[in-house]
């Protein structure tokens, strides 16, 4: 094993280490992740929310055992394989070690480490953007076809894990027309290998057709409720901070693209980003969106410093970059990552208040951050329904009706009784099983002050009572109310005994 593979070796541990610590154990997963797992009970070239390929490594993780440890695996993996690729694009740049460790350090200590935090189509889409790219510049340097067939398979995977991708043709493909690499749309194997990535995305494609295309839905319904609130300012502001660290990294591959001879035959990498951002600023996208734009450009960037501080006074300045990143990332750590309880967070408020991190999507200011609030509470949903739903003698007539994904996510993750839960937004509305008569009912509720799901429901069965609700204070569904709705006799007293008892028994364990 020689030097640069040892390094490579340990960024990719530092990596994984730096993703295991991020996340306090007190919280549970968040809402989005529990709908990708169950996706895996549900296989199918397409979904209302995503492309298959969630759902593919989502059935991996359940044949792993579904354990929560599998869950973090994999957009960790993701990740590390993103550091790698970008390793790799340095190398065919003739990037030194300095280049390499400069890139590696750049990449992870950056707003990576939130998105390999959670499982969800981003962590995979960002390798498949910055793998794209690595494709092209191989084929730049060495003309070879097989990697127009590499790239076609790489997008393909990429377009059926998240059509996000799309904007990736979307700009390069003006900027190569723009460029002396033009000559490559005369060339026959550049269709062949179009025809070959087409084949691979043509089974969602026939999904999308044969269910109205409901990608169209979903995006008219994300343009009329989020993206219209998108500011576009705003946007290019939150650009700065994903790769803060890294910022003069990509400002120097920016000139090198543009003005380094040895760089010349990648000149439409500059084009292609701005065209890039140009398009997602024109369709008001969301931020994050444009991460995978930057690995690449990182990988040009620290090549081109490697190059221009290799001699005289400026050699000097070397580890001052490599320190830049890791200066940033120590507020970032601080602030940026559910590490701390939500106890510590709600005691120690200022800091998040100050960043504005404590606003709500209401409006208001809350205990902990929104998005970390949205992992907790899940467990005792959880729990507490598996706690009802064994009341009923047979529990296959019982159907489990959720507000939203993430309560029926959470449940369908968390059973031991083998509840299936369902509810009329995003996927579920596709899962009910409409073949089983259905004699009881457990409603699970947001919170409402005034609630009339007693006045709407009640008239259909004998009785009804509240089964419970989430009771930890600092989760988001703080107060989500399970309600039971039965036509068989029910001992509330006995219901109220084996609920203590539950409740006992987990805190024991």
């Amino acid at each position: 094993m020689n030097k640069k593979t040892f390094i490579l070796i340990a960024f990719v541990f530092l990596k994984f280490i730096l993703q295991c610590v991020l996340i306090d154990s007190e919280y549970d997963l968040q809402r989005d992740e529990y709908l990708h797992l169950d996706q895996a009970h549900h296989l199918a070239w397409g979904y209302l929310s995503v492309p298959p390929v969630t759902s593919w490594f989502s059935y991996l993780i359940y044949l792993l055992g579904n354990s929560v440890f599998w869950v973090k695996f994999f957009p960790a993996l993701f990740g590390a394989i993103t550091l790698i690729i970008v390793w790799k694009t340095i190398e065919v740049l003739k990037g030194n070690l300095y280049a390499l460790i400069l890139g590696a350090i750049c990449i992870i200590f950056s707003s990576l480490l939130r998105i390999n935090m959670l499982y969800q189509p981003n962590s995979l889409d960002v390798l498949c953007w910055t793998a794209f790219y690595y494709v092209v510049v191989q084929y730049i340097t060495t003309e070879k076809p097989k990697w127009l067939y590499i790239g076609a398979a790489v997008f393909a995977f990429g377009f059926l894990n998240k059509y996000n991708i799309l904007f990736l043709l979307i700009g390069l493909l003006p900027a190569l027309v723009l460029s002396q690499q033009r000559r490559l749309f005369a060339e026959k194997k550049l269709y062949l290998a179009l025809i070959f990535g087409l084949l691979l995305i043509l089974p969602n494609i026939l999904w999308q057709y044969n269910n109205n295309f409901p990608i169209v839905h979903h995006m008219k319904e994300l343009a009329e409720t989020q993206l219209v609130n998108v500011d576009r300012i705003g946007f290019l502001k939150e650009q700065l901070l994903f790769f803060i660290g890294a910022f003069f990294v990509i400002l120097a591959s920016f000139y090198a693209l543009l003005f380094y001879k040895p760089f010349a035959k990648y000149k439409f990498f500059f084009a292609s980003f701005v065209f890039t951002l140009l398009v997602f600023i024109y369709f008001k996208a969301k931020a994050y969106y444009a991460i995978g734009l930057y690995p690449i450009y990182i990988a040009f960037g620290a090549t081109f410093l490697d190059k221009i501080l290799e001699t005289g006074a400026r050699r000097y300045l070397k580890p001052i970059f490599i320190l830049i990143p890791l200066l940033f990332f120590i507020p970032m750590y601080n602030l940026a990552f559910p590490n701390k309880s939500p106890e510590y967070i709600y005691k120690h408020p200022e800091k998040y208040k100050k960043f504005g991190m404590l606003r709500w999507e209401d409006g208001k200011d809350h205990a902990l951050p929104q998005d970390f609030a949205d992992m907790l509470g899940w467990q005792e949903l959880a729990r507490k329904t598996d706690s009802l739903y064994t009341l009923f003698p047979k529990s296959e007539n019982t159907l489990v009706l959720c507000d939203n994904y993430g309560q029926a996510g959470a449940i369908n993750y968390y059973t031991r009784k083998g509840i299936k839960a369902v509810s009329f937004n995003a996927d579920y509305v596709n899962w009910f099983n409409l073949n089983i008569h259905y004699k009881n009912l457990i409603r699970i509720k947001e919170y409402e002050e005034e609630s009339n799901e007693f006045a709407e429901t009640s008239p259909f069965f004998q009785s009804a009572f509240i089964g419970g609700q989430i009771t930890n204070k600092y989760a988001r569904e703080y107060r989500t109310t399970i309600f039971v709705f039965t036509n068989a006799k029910i001992d509330i007293n006995k219901r109220l005994e084996q609920e203590i008892k539950e409740e006992t028994n987990y805190n024991e364990e």
